[in-house]
């Protein structure tokens, strides 16, 4: 803690000002490289199960153009979601809203049964929309499933994390473009981070997110505290 007069505080806070206008613009620039990136078409086809039944890959566009995955961990065996999931997951509800005015569609997917999302999903007080993608190769495909051999292996984070688990989180982009699906982004790990506003908030208070090194040792799910 370093306690100093007003004008020197000013002094010091004007300096760092600089430095975030600096990142500002920096990060405007990866955000364009980001949404620069080429597309890829998406070949297989995907059923998922869902409060509507079974569902398509093209279905959870509802009708927009732009579609969010967000890979939340829940293995078919689990009896609840992952807890650091929850914790980005709380972010989700207030926010699909303006994704939708923005024509973009949002949804979960998890390897677990509907069942158990649905009644999850109860427990937890959220209605955003969450599908099933259990008996199919899609958490596979997009990197967040494992088989148990390859779990130490450098196989997650576009080769440079082992996943040490067989169920990792990311998040995945989708377009729609004359009747075809493409993936057109998907990012894991630390890359999820700004979808979680509870970490943008602690990393501008001073003791930050106080984690010393133990990532989310803290987190509980809403109804755990």
């Amino acid at each position: 803690m370093n306690v100093v007069g007003h004008d020197d505080w000013l002094e010091a806070r004007t300096e760092l000002l600089d430095r975030e206008k600096e990142f500002t613009r920096a990060r405007d620039a990866l955000t364009r490289e980001r949404q620069a990136l080429p597309w890829e078409a998406v070949e297989k086809k995907y059923v998922f199960q869902g409060s509507n039944g079974a569902e398509s890959l093209a279905d959870l566009f509802d009708g927009r153009s732009q579609l969010l995955v967000y890979h939340f961990m829940f293995a078919p065996e689990d009896e609840a979601g992952c807890k650091s999931c929850s914790f980005w997951a709380d972010n989700f509800n207030p926010n699909v809203v303006h994704l939708n005015a923005r024509d973009v569609s949002f949804t979960a997917i998890s390897r677990a049964p509907f069942e158990k999302l649905a009644a999850y999903r109860e427990r937890m007080g959220w209605d955003f929309h969450w599908v099933s993608s259990y008996e199919t190769d899609f958490n596979f495909d997009y990197g967040v499933s494992f088989t148990t051999e390859r779990q130490d292996e450098p196989v997650y984070n576009y080769g440079t994390l082992a996943p040490s688990n067989d169920e990792r989180e990311g998040v995945s982009v989708f377009a729609r473009d004359d009747g075809s699906i493409f993936h057109t982004y998907s990012a894991y790990a630390r890359g999820i981070d700004l979808l979680n506003a509870a970490y943008n908030y602690l990393d501008i208070v001073p003791r930050g997110r106080a984690e010393d090194g133990r990532s989310q040792y803290w987190v509980r799910r809403h109804d755990e505290y």
